[in-house]
């Protein structure tokens, strides 16, 4: 308990007003000249006699004031962002925190408040913020100054230090540091598949004259790195090829600068996203049917896709004397489609196509070999298919993923086609709406019947659409690099035309159409990582891993941007699904690794500004904490470190000196009781003011 100390104090409190008081006293000084001028004999004894009189009327009284004085407050403000992590700064840190904490409990007149500033998100270190916001709770009249903790890096600094109260800063380091970085000036987020892209990075060394050359390595997705020699702080600019459609994590490294604090700055990671320009498609319809609206309405919508179609009118062998200027607005142009510009569509769709004499073999050889090289083939496919001119019977049997039944291949019959089990856990098929529901053969999809089908002998691709008695109608398959997809049916327009119902014919066929040409988010197999920031949690890395086998995958190997591995379960979310998460704190490129496939997923900085620099440096932040009246301090080491002595200072003085650092006494306090006597009481003013009359009377009669 504090102790509590006396003040005293004059008071007046006047017996009459003011301007009474006022008017008898300038009566009496009129008096009293008048008198002296006259050389009148009691002069002085009537001017003694008069001032005790007003004195008295003036009321003086003596005030006590019992005071208690308060406690001063401080604050230590400790930075606990990002940057305070790298070498010894955080056992520093919590040692000068400790011993400052210790020394002010023996302080009985100081409260030392603790302030610590968290990672900020983007924004950097907010520690002027934090100060701002704990004095709203801080009588200016008792703010005896701020101690921080922090390596100088911060990114609020105001003109005037808040609270009025001197600043003193404890840097975790011996002295100023050096640190290299890798900055990246410019980078796209997508890029055409086939064109490069360029990406504009510096190499920089702070704390440093910053000359001389660096090695810059490059990696994406895993490949054999790339390195260049760079000048120091100059702009670089790289050109990076797109080569696949989808996500591609590119990282950059610099080699490490001698003597730097930390190579955690050294590395940037991008994260191009590949998208193709324009999908060119070839459509060969073999004869005019029902269908074939179908298809060009379906591409033809996709403003993405060129496309070139032609439809058969009229086979090779018919002869019906029509003039030739008549048969066609122009000849079929076979060379040019099938050997010379083949490789320039990435998907061939035949839609009920047969093999009549108009493509020689050669031809449909090409059309193979473009598929074994990358290429797209999708068929529809009708009764012609079990003929003797179906492509089956050509060098397409190589690729096709089934064999058609040839004798009764064709089946005349009313069904409805579902989704087997495989395709519920195919992206082609998965969650197709109106179709059976997972793991319930026995309830039927809602859409619409179809009324012929072929019969296959021998399916060699993934079956994902069935017959109720499990005859394959959709078939998907791959032939080396390429894809192809087979529709054991011609139907599929009668849900385009709402036939008892309709169904999702355009869904499907253009999830058929893009799985065919490779598109990365239709890979059944796929193994897929991102890293996101969730909310107060920091970066999550979520994988996923699709799958159309039975058994769900059980586990990938995880590989963090330091090369430490840990094993991750995976957990069946949904069918054809597996997912699982984990915290990625780490900035860099993160590995997962299933055993057959490997993904990448980027790491940002959870606050790029906090490894913007990571030099502990006096620089940004002492001449603010020597206007304030305080200073810097060095905690020197781990090993030995060098903690100033906390001293109370008074307003009027230096609040740092070589090793110590000072929080002001701001006296203040509060009244606890007053007392008041008065200096003339009527006891004694009385005889004051008879004796010098009864003397000056006495002196005017002798």
């Amino acid at each position: 308990m504090q102790l509590e100390q006396a003040f005293a104090a004059l008071r007046f409190d006047p017996a009459i007003p003011l301007w009474a008081l006022a008017a008898l006293g300038a009566l009496g000084l009129a008096t009293i000249g008048f008198a002296a001028w006259r050389r009148a004999r009691g002069t002085v004894l009537r001017a003694v006699a008069f001032a005790v009189l007003l004195l008295w009327l003036a009321g003086p009284r003596a005030i006590q004031e019992t005071r208690e004085p308060l406690p001063d407050i401080g604050l230590l403000v400790v930075d606990q962002t990002a940057s305070m992590s790298v070498g010894d700064r955080t056992s520093l840190t919590e040692a000068a925190r400790a011993a400052l904490v210790a020394q002010a409990s023996h302080l009985k007149d100081l409260e030392l408040r603790v302030l610590t500033v968290p990672e900020g998100g983007n924004s950097g270190t907010q520690l002027f913020a934090a100060i701002e916001g704990a004095l709203a709770d801080i009588p200016r009249s008792r703010f005896a100054g701020t101690i921080a903790i922090t390596d100088g890096q911060i990114h609020d600094i105001p003109g005037v230090v808040p609270g009025g109260a001197p600043l003193n800063v404890l840097i975790p380091a011996q002295a100023e540091e050096t640190d290299r970085r890798l900055r990246v000036i410019e980078a796209p987020s997508y890029g055409i598949v086939g064109k490069p892209v360029t990406v504009k990075v510096a190499i920089e060394d702070l704390g440093t004259a910053g000359h001389g050359t660096a090695t810059l390595t490059i990696r994406r997705d895993g490949e054999r790195p790339v390195v260049q020699t760079v000048p120091i702080g100059r702009e670089q600019i790289l050109t990076l090829p797109i080569l696949r459609a989808g996500p591609s994590i590119v990282e950059l490294s610099a080699s490490p600068l001698p003597g730097e604090i930390s190579p955690l700055n050294n590395r940037a990671v991008i994260e191009i996203n590949g998208v193709r320009d324009r999908l060119r498609v070839l459509l060969i319809s073999g004869e005019p049917h029902p269908g074939e609206r179908t298809w060009r309405r379906l591409l033809k919508a996709d403003p993405s896709v060129d496309l070139v179609h032609f439809t058969i009118l009229r086979p090779p062998e018919r002869d019906d004397l029509t003039p030739l200027n008549e048969l066609a607005l122009i000849a079929f142009p076979v060379r040019e489609l099938f050997q010379d510009k083949i490789g320039e569509f990435d998907l061939i769709v035949l839609d009920r196509f047969q093999n009549r004499g108009l493509l020689p073999l050669p031809y449909l050889a090409n059309i193979a070999r473009r598929v074994r090289e990358g290429g797209a083939l999708l068929l529809s496919v009708g009764p012609e298919f079990t003929g003797p001119t179906s492509l089956a019977l050509t060098p397409l049997a190589s690729v096709l993923p089934a064999t058609p039944l040839r004798t009764k291949g064709t089946i005349e019959e009313k069904f409805r086609p579902r989704i087997s089990d495989r395709g519920q856990r195919h992206p082609v098929t998965e969650g197709l709406i109106g179709s059976n529901p997972p793991g319930d053969p026995t309830q039927a999809p809602v859409w619409g019947d179809w009324y012929r089908r072929i019969q296959a002998s021998e399916v060699r691709g993934d079956a994902l659409m069935q017959t109720p008695d499990g005859q394959s109608v959709l078939v998907l398959g791959r032939a080396e690099k390429g894809r192809t997809a087979l529709l054991l049916s011609d139907q599929i327009w009668l849900w385009s035309r709402g036939h008892e119902g309709g169904g999702p014919q355009a869904e499907l066929l253009r999830r058929i159409a893009h799985w065919a040409m490779q598109e990365p988010s239709l890979e059944e197999n796929a193994l897929t990582a991102r890293i996101a920031s969730d909310a107060g949690q920091g970066n999550r890395l979520t994988i996923e891993r699709r799958f159309i086998e039975a058994e769900p995958p059980g586990a990938v190997t995880v590989t963090a941007p330091d090369g430490k591995t840990a094993s991750l379960p995976l957990a069946e979310i949904a069918p054809g699904r597996a997912s699982a998460t984990m915290l990625a704190a780490m900035p860099g490129v993160w590995r997962i690794d299933d055993g057959t496939r490997t993904a990448y997923a980027a790491a940002g900085a959870a606050n790029p500004q906090e490894i913007a620099d990571l030099r502990a440096t006096a620089t940004l932040v002492g001449r603010l904490a020597q206007n304030s009246g305080g200073g810097v301090h060095w905690l020197g080491t781990a090993a030995a470190p060098d903690i100033p002595d906390l001293r109370r200072t008074e307003p009027d003085r230096a609040a740092s000196g070589g090793s110590w650092v000072g929080l002001q006494r701001r006296h203040d306090h509060i009244v606890t009781g007053i007392a008041a006597a008065p200096l003339l009481p009527p006891w004694l003013a009385l005889p004051l003011l008879l004796i010098p009359m009864v003397l000056a009377w006495r002196r005017e009669g002798q």
